[in-house]
């Protein structure tokens, strides 16, 4: 029943909303567009305001208390990308470099799903720990360096040198051309996220309240706008899920939804709240399609876009916004209640 209740809470919020009209107003081929300005300025947006009411909310935490839980995320985003190549590799035959571009999208983490969670939460009046927007922009970069290496070793196994018996280890970086790494580290998304967390850290609750009027109440009003946007662009990458195939739909949906239970898990070890552990599963199981389509084009040109787009966008993040997320929430409540 609790999960039923959070399904219909979530299909009939004005956000998901939003996202479904999107995807039929390009199915009916509406003139319906989003300016290309304004979609720049609302990602900016949303970015900035997670980052500096993150910041803001920083004030007074212990470190202890971040320990586990920044154990959790790095846990995550190093180890998704390894087997999710393994298996797009071995199960759906894909070769290595669009398996590592996949990987690196399923390693990596939506801002926009983590949004929606935390709206979520939100509107249920459920509390959720301060410092989750330094998880997000820590599991950003992580998975996208392993599964770009994981396909410069696919190309050039002569990258691993011999050590003793105990194994073998990298002698270089491959996958990592130059420039990669520092498109990276100084995308929008990490900037944008870091610096406002930076600078509401810095200001505190006192500095934040002064810009709260813009960056507190509007940010559910943007958001909803934004997933308008989403749900134009994910209307339009529905004609290439014939491409996409079944096993790539399947394993878009299946392995979201076992990594977001995956992330409930280790946020309930982690000492996270109902409300922290939900979060953590909705970044576990989202797709990133801002930090990793960017870093992909630049390091792995050869991947075939349809297939990462079209999975993280047309398949992962609808299912999360209106499905995965109030199962995560359902699952976290479950677990939680029954420790």
């Amino acid at each position: 029943m609790d999960l039923l209740n959070s399904l219909l809470f979530s299909l009939l919020s004005p956000m998901v909303l939003a996202f479904l009209l999107g995807i039929v107003a390009t199915l009916v081929r509406s003139d319906l567009k989003i300016p290309e300005q304004l979609q720049a300025a609302l990602t900016i947006y949303l970015l900035f305001a997670i980052g500096l009411k993150g910041g803001a909310k920083l004030e007074g935490v212990v470190l202890a208390d971040f320990a586990r839980p920044l154990a959790a995320a790095l846990g995550l985003c190093l180890t998704i990308p390894v087997w999710t190549y393994a298996i797009l590799r071995r199960v759906g035959r894909l070769s290595p470099v669009d398996a590592a571009a996949l990987a690196a999208h399923y390693g990596s983490v939506s801002v926009v799903t983590f949004g929606a969670g935390l709206a979520f939460l939100d509107a249920r009046s459920v509390a959720h720990e301060a410092f989750l927007p330094a998880l997000l922009a820590i599991m950003e970069v992580p998975a996208i360096i392993v599964a770009l290496y994981l396909a410069g070793l696919a190309k050039s196994p002569a990258a691993l040198r011999p050590l003793g018996a105990t194994g073998i280890v990298p002698a270089a970086w491959p996958g990592l051309r130059p420039g990669v790494l520092h498109e990276l580290l100084t995308g929008k998304g990490l900037v944008l996220l870091l610096g406002g967390m930076a600078i509401g850290l810095l200001s505190g609750k006192k500095g934040y309240d002064q810009v709260a009027p813009l960056f507190d109440a509007p940010f559910r009003g943007v958001l909803t706008v934004f997933l308008l946007e989403i749900g134009l662009v994910t209307g339009r990458r529905l004609r290439d899920l014939k491409s996409a195939g079944p096993f790539l739909c399947g394993f878009a949906i299946i392995m979201p939804f076992l990594h977001g239970l995956l992330g409930v898990g280790l946020g309930q070890w982690a000492g996270l709240g109902v409300g922290g552990a939900t979060v953590l599963g909705a970044l576990a199981a989202s797709a990133s399609y801002i930090a990793a389509p960017a870093a992909v084009r630049v390091a792995l040109p050869e991947a075939n876009p349809a297939l990462y787009l079209t999975a993280a966008l047309a398949i992962t993040f609808p299912f999360n916004v209106v499905l995965g997320i109030p199962a995560y929430f359902s699952f976290a409540q479950w677990l939680f209640a029954a420790g």
